[in-house]
């Protein structure tokens, strides 16, 4: 697929990218501008040769796309959103997106009471299927092809179509998709990032993530 990652200059988002154009998806690697997009994809696209990597502004990556990743502090989703919600009109929009309070191992509750990710789909309307996945993923070892991550993927959304598709793309980085049901359960996957970076801090590691046990093997 012609991915999109809407704050892809970051490492969660350039992390993940850099799997998937390994894995032959063609990525756009968007930002604010388009120079920092083209600077990120230049040099993904020199430690990936026979990688399709591209730069461009989040709202023109969004536009050339078939789906659309979403990979950015929380305080900038409203704004991000905005500048591609024509754009992404009839388009897959996952959202990686986990908001976090201060100091950052501390769950965040909206004031609208809602998660990130449903925010999300009220922002974008219901032109755009949102699903929320890949919150709880460390960034550290992403961009090392041959590290094997210990961590499942949770997957929430409306759809059992859409969360397939990001259930294919967890695959094809190296990770296990679980369907985690509504996306109104994206605000459980989403506290749990906060949760996973106090046991990091306090036990002095980078990678904490999490296993779902009982499930037949693949």
């Amino acid at each position: 697929m012609k991915i999109a990652i809407l704050g892809g200059t970051g490492k969660e988002g350039s992390g993940l990218g850099y799997r998937w154009a390994a894995a032959g998806h063609e990525i756009i690697i968007g930002s604010r501008t388009a120079e920092k997009g083209e600077r990120a994809a230049e040099e993904m696209q020199s430690e990936l040769p026979l990688a399709t990597i591209s730069g461009a502004d989040n709202a023109s990556a969004a536009a050339e796309a078939e789906l659309i990743v979403l990979s950015v502090p929380y305080e900038a989703q409203e704004k991000t959103l905005a500048d591609v919600r024509d754009a992404a009109q009839g388009k897959l929009l996952i959202t990686v997106v986990a908001p976090l309070g201060q100091p950052k191992a501390r769950v965040w509750r909206l004031p609208s009471g809602l998660s990130a990710a449903e925010e999300a789909q009220q922002q974008l309307g219901e032109g755009v299927a949102v699903v929320a996945a890949f919150q709880n993923i460390s960034a550290g070892h992403l961009r090392d092809l041959d590290y094997e991550l210990d961590c499942d993927v949770l997957i929430c959304g409306d759809k059992a179509a859409d969360k397939e598709v990001a259930a294919g793309l967890c695959r094809d980085a190296g990770m296990r998709g679980i369907n985690a049901g509504a996306l109104a359960n994206a605000a459980i996957a989403e506290g749990l990032t906060a949760v996973l970076l106090g046991i990091n801090i306090r036990h002095k590691i980078t990678g904490a993530g999490i296993r779902i046990t009982g499930l037949p093997e693949d």
